[in-house]
C-alpha cells in the first residue's frame, strides 16, 4: 500500500512549494519543476496541471495518493484557475487555502467566491507567508491523517 500524502494545487507562485516545505519540514525553497513532486508528506502539483485542461486527468489520478487536497488561491493575484465544481472530483477531503492573505484585503471576498465556485466548502484557511499563520491549517491536516 502506498503512503498517503497531502496534495497541494494552485496557480503559479501561490505558495504551493512553501506550504509543501513546511509540511515536509525541509529547509529552503525547492526548485521549480514541470512534474508533480512527491515529498515525504506532500504531493506538490505544478500550476501547469491546472492551467491545461487536458492535464486535469493526471492531477485527478495523482490525488488517489492523497488523504486530503489543498486548493490554494493567492490573494495578491486572485485569478480564476479552478473550473466550476472542480473540488468535487476528489475523493479525499478538500481544504480551501487563501495565501498571502495579508496583501490586498479587499480581494478576500473574491478569493472566497472562487473557492466556492470550485466546490470548496468553508471554513477557509488564511496564510500570510509566515509559518506562524500555518499552525491552524497544519493541525486540521494532521487530523485527517489519523
Amino acid at each position: 500500500m502506498r503512503k498517503k500524502r497531502v496534495m497541494i494545487t494552485g496557480a503559479g507562485k501561490s505558495g504551493k512549494s512553501t506550504i509543501a516545505g513546511w509540511l515536509d519540514e525541509t529547509n529552503g525553497r525547492e526548485k521549480r519543476l514541470a512534474n508533480i513532486r512527491y515529498g515525504p508528506r506532500t504531493i506538490d502539483v505544478p500550476a501547469a496541471y491546472l492551467e491545461c485542461p487536458w492535464m486535469h486527468c493526471h492531477l485527478i489520478d495523482s490525488a488517489s495518493d492523497a488523504f486530503c487536497v489543498l486548493m490554494l488561491v493567492d490573494q495578491s493575484r486572485c485569478r480564476e484557475i479552478y473550473p466550476p465544481g472542480f473540488a468535487k472530483v476528489f475523493r479525499a477531503p478538500v481544504l480551501g487555502v487563501i495565501t498571502k492573505s495579508n496583501e490586498y484585503p479587499e480581494k478576500r471576498g473574491l478569493c472566497e467566491q472562487q473557492l466556492k465556485r470550485a466546490g470548496v466548502q468553508p471554513p477557509y484557511y488564511y496564510i500570510t507567508g509566515e509559518k506562524e499563520s500555518f499552525r491552524e491549517l497544519k493541525a486540521v491536516i494532521m487530523n485527517y491523517n489519523r
